[in-house]
């Protein structure tokens, strides 16, 4: 078996230690703010129609919803717009997170930077648009966010597939840059849902990268076709060789 030092000496001076500390901190002191400026917010109106899309389908009508881990805010903010009768409540840890999603707050819609688990708040709908995949026991979250909401929609990062695997370099930016702890894929995020004691009620792929923003990356520009023609053909094999999509999961 190798040294600690012995396996410590692979790597540039400095790099070990800050790329393995993929932990909560990062969300407090600065450091995901330094790497994503935006908090992610120009995704959120095509988070928001995902999500509008689910509750459409089921004939939905949330007089309110809840949201952990809301980032920016920007998700809720697009969804107040489409639901009239509906208030909602974000909540986030980060203080940077918070002073950007605080600004948003208005009417039927307020921001807390509070543990969500610290409370007895109960929501016709809770959204996890994004988050347990950064949360180490995200087995031991999952149940504890179930008693908080009668319906819970989650929204979740498919980063495994054939390319990644091949390439390795997307997994190890979406942990250092981003901050993921876990992978999925479809099935396996289905099946942590059901783990942890959800009844899955629909699901679909959400191609964020055919919808959503412009990606700025040769590598997304060029897959674009590829994809789109993949997904129409047989959704399930594209997503497991190419990617390029999110899961949007209703549970109760």
């Amino acid at each position: 078996m190798a040294s600690a030092e012995t396996t410590r000496s692979k790597f540039p001076a400095g790099e070990l230690d800050s790329h393995a500390r993929a932990d909560s901190s990062i969300y407090a002191d600065g450091t995901y703010l330094k790497t994503n400026p935006s908090w992610h917010e120009e995704d959120s109106p095509w988070k928001a129609g995902q999500v509008m899309k689910m509750l459409r389908k089921h004939k939905l009508q949330p007089s309110s919803i809840g949201e952990i881990g809301c980032g920016a805010g920007g998700v809720l903010s697009e969804l107040i717009t489409k639901l009239p009768s509906t208030s909602a409540v974000g909540y986030e840890v980060s203080p940077q997170a918070y002073e950007i999603c605080s600004k948003k707050a208005a009417g039927r819609l307020e921001f807390r930077l509070r543990d969500l688990f610290e409370t007895d708040d109960y929501y016709d709908l809770m959204l996890a648009m994004d988050v347990f995949e950064h949360v180490e026991d995200y087995i031991g979250f999952l149940r504890k966010l179930k008693r908080h909401g009668r319906s819970h929609l989650f929204h979740i990062p498919l980063d495994i597939n054939v390319l990644t695997v091949l390439r390795a370099t997307p997994i190890k930016a979406v942990r250092e840059d981003l901050g993921h702890l876990h992978y999925f894929t479809k099935d396996t995020a289905l099946r942590t849902l059901q783990t942890a004691g959800y009844t899955i009620r629909d699901w679909f792929y959400g191609p964020g990268m055919l919808e959503g923003p412009p990606r700025k990356r040769i590598r997304a520009r060029i897959a674009y076709w590829p994809r789109k023609i993949a997904l129409s053909l047989h959704p399930d094999l594209a997503v497991r060789t190419l990617g390029g999509c999110t899961l949007l999961v209703l549970c109760e």
